[in-house]
């Protein structure tokens, strides 16, 4: 039996990276991750960066068609990466 105040080694890792402002730069390399294994090594080849600010995630591409052509489908690209993660880390995407 737990008493109210123990707390599991995730949540304590959880709130410990939320205090210290580090809880989405981890989301952000954990998506580095998943990006390549949902889109591809054809598509992230042509990725230069990702940015994760405000679960707004903004995919830096090198050729302007891959952009073009991935933000018809940002609402599928948002649902795979969510769910590769386990979690709505995304509400918004974002190419440039």
């Amino acid at each position: 039996m737990r008493h109210s105040n123990q707390q599991t080694l995730g949540e304590v890792i959880r709130e410990f990276l939320k205090n210290f402002g580090l809880e989405e730069k981890v989301t952000e390399t954990r998506i580095s991750e998943v990006w390549e294994k949902v889109m591809g090594q054809g598509i992230s080849k042509y990725t230069q960066r990702i940015s994760l600010r405000n679960k707004t995630l903004t995919i830096y591409l090198t050729s302007p068609a891959l952009r073009q052509e991935l933000s018809y489908g940002k609402t599928k690209i948002i649902k795979m990466i969510n769910d590769e993660l386990g979690r709505a880390a995304i509400e918004d995407l974002a190419f440039r």
